[in-house]
C-alpha cells in the first residue's frame, strides 16, 4: 500500500501552507486571522483591487522596502477574518504595529531563503493555484477569470503564493533539524497533563454555521437573519445533518467542509464559542450566538480534556483511484475520465476495485485501491476532508489534490480502542508539534534579530 497520501509528523502540505502557514505572533485570535485565505471572496481584501493611495516606504529590511500599501492590504485581510471568527479586534494602531512586525519578519525569512538558494518552480506554483481553484470549486481557467473580474492582479496573487511556499520551505529546512522527541519527553508530557489538569484546558472540534449580518443592516433585516439562524439551530437539534445545513446556509468559509473547524485547543477558538459550548456535550448544539459578524450556530463534534489522547478513535477504510496530471493527461481530462468511472460503478457496469486495479496510478492499485484502516490525520487534508464527507458506500466526485485527481469510496467506519503504544505515538506527535512551534519561534526571532531594520514612516491607515 502506498504512503503517498499519508500525513507526516511535520507535513509539507499545500493545503496547510495556504490555509494556516505558521506564524510567530502575539495574540492567538489575531495570529489565526493573519493566515493566508484560499477563499475566493477573501481575495479582495488580500490583494489590491483598484487604484491605491499614494504609497511610501514604512520600513527597510536589509535595504528591501515594506510599503504602506503592504501594511494596508494585510490589515484588510486580518480585520475581515477577525470579523468572520467573531473575535475581538485589538486597537487599529496596535494591529497595524503587529502587522508591520510580521511583514518585517517575513521579509527577513524570505531573504534567508534566497541566500540558501531555495526556489519555487513553475510547476509548484501552478499546483498552488489549482489547489485554491479546487477549494473554490472552480477550474483553473474559471478561477483566473474570476480573479481578474474582481480587479485583482493575477501576477500579484502568484507572487504571494510563491512567497508563502518559500516561507514554508525555509521554516521546515531550518526548524525540522532542531526537533527531537525522546521517550522521556513523552513520559514528561503525560505526567504533566495527568497531574496538572486544568478544566479550562479543552480541545474542541466544532462545526459552525454563520448567518452573516451586513454592516448597516436595518433592525427588521437583523430580525430576519436571526430567525434564519434560529431555524438552522432548531433543525440541527431535531437531528438533521449539520454538515448539510452548513453547506446550504452558512456564510463562513468553512461551509465547504460542512462547517467543521477541526480539533483545536480552546484558546485557539473565539472566547464566545468556548463559553457557549462548555456546558454542551459532544453532539449538542449551541446558539444562535450574536457576534459582530452575525449569528452563529455551533455543533460540538468532539471534546477532549488535557492528558492522554482519547483512547477511542473513529477509523475509516476507503479505496481510491488516482490519475496523475501529465503532459499527456490534463486535469480536466482526468476529472472527466474519473466521472465516467464513477457513473460506471453507480450504474453497475463496473466494480470500483476492478477499475482501480486497471487504471489507478497509485501503489494501492494492486489491492483494488484499498488504503486500509486509517486514523484521523493519517491522510493529507484535502484528501481526508473529502473522505470524511462520505458515508460508507458513497463515492466522491473527482477530487484534485497535489498528487493528481482522485475518486474515493468509503467502505467502512469503526470506533477503535487504541493500545497504550498507539496512544504514546499520538502523544509523540503532540510533543513534536509543541517542540516544532517553539523551535520555529526561536528561529524566527534569531532571523529577525540579525536583520538590519530601518523604520521610516508610521503606516497611514
Amino acid at each position: 500500500m502506498t504512503d503517498h497520501f499519508f500525513s507526516p509528523a511535520r507535513p509539507s502540505r499545500l493545503a496547510v501552507l495556504l490555509l494556516c502557514a505558521p506564524l510567530v505572533w502575539s495574540g492567538v485570535a489575531t495570529a489565526q486571522a493573519l493566515r493566508p485565505s484560499t477563499q475566493l471572496g477573501s481575495l479582495r481584501s488580500a490583494l489590491p483591487t483598484g487604484p491605491q493611495t499614494a504609497d511610501f516606504i514604512v520600513a527597510l529590511v536589509n535595504s528591501e522596502p515594506v510599503t504602506n500599501n503592504d501594511v494596508r492590504q494585510r490589515m484588510q485581510r486580518v480585520e475581515q477574518q477577525l470579523t468572520q471568527q467573531g473575535a475581538a479586534r485589538p486597537p487599529r494602531e496596535e494591529l497595524a504595529r503587529q502587522v508591520l512586525e510580521q511583514l518585517v519578519s517575513e521579509r527577513a525569512q524570505l531573504q534567508q531563503a534566497a541566500e540558501l538558494g531555495l526556489r519555487v518552480d513553475e510547476g509548484t506554483l501552478l499546483q498552488a493555484e489549482q489547489s485554491i481553484a479546487e477549494q473554490n470549486q472552480l477550474s483553473l481557467e474559471e478561477f483566473r477569470r474570476r480573479v481578474a473580474a474582481q480587479g485583482t492582479d493575477i501576477n500579484r496573487l502568484r507572487n504571494d503564493l510563491r512567497n508563502q511556499i518559500l516561507l514554508q520551505r525555509v521554516r521546515e529546512r531550518e526548524v525540522e533539524s532542531r526537533v527531537r522527541v525522546t521517550e522521556s519527553d513523552i513520559d514528561d508530557f503525560i505526567r504533566e497533563r495527568q497531574t496538572n489538569v486544568d478544566p479550562s484546558q479543552l480541545a474542541l472540534n466544532l462545526a459552525h454555521v454563520l448567518v452573516l449580518v451586513p454592516e448597516g443592516a436595518t433592525e427588521e433585516r437583523v430580525r430576519e437573519l436571526q430567525a434564519r439562524a434560529q431555524a438552522v439551530a432548531d433543525r440541527a437539534r431535531s437531528g438533521q445533518d449539520f454538515a448539510a445545513l452548513a453547506r446550504e446556509y452558512s456564510d463562513a468559509p468553512e461551509r465547504v467542509n460542512g462547517g467543521v473547524f477541526g480539533m483545536r485547543p480552546a484558546d485557539r477558538l473565539p472566547a464566545l464559542f468556548v463559553q457557549a459550548v462548555q456546558p454542551v456535550p459532544a453532539g449538542g448544539i449551541a446558539g444562535p450566538l450574536r457576534s459582530p459578524a452575525g449569528f452563529h450556530v455551533l455543533k460540538v463534534l468532539e471534546k477532549s480534556q488535557a492528558g492522554l489522547p482519547d483512547a477511542v478513535l473513529t477509523q475509516t477504510r476507503a479505496r481510491h483511484i488516482l490519475l496523475r496530471i501529465s503532459p499527456q493527461l490534463s486535469q480536466d481530462a482526468a476529472v472527466t475520465r474519473l466521472s465516467q468511472y464513477r457513473e460506471q460503478v453507480i450504474s453497475g457496469q463496473a466494480s470500483f476495485p476492478a477499475l482501480a486495479r486497471e487504471h489507478s496510478e497509485d501503489g494501492s492499485a494492486r489491492e483494488g485501491g484499498d488504503l486500509g484502516w486509517a486514523n484521523p490525520g493519517q491522510f493529507v487534508p484535502e484528501f481526508e476532508e473529502a473522505m470524511n464527507a462520505l458515508r460508507p458506500g458513497e463515492i466522491s466526485q473527482p477530487l484534485v489534490s497535489r498528487f493528481g485527481v482522485h475518486l474515493i469510496r468509503v467502505d467502512e467506519r469503526r470506533d477503535n480502542t487504541l493500545s497504550q503504544r498507539e496512544q504514546r505515538e499520538v502523544v509523540r506527535g503532540l510533543v513534536r508539534e509543541k517542540k516544532a512551534g517553539e523551535a520555529l519561534q526561536s528561529w524566527a526571532q534569531d532571523v529577525r534579530s540579525r536583520a538590519f531594520v530601518e523604520y521610516r514612516e508610521t503606516p497611514q491607515l
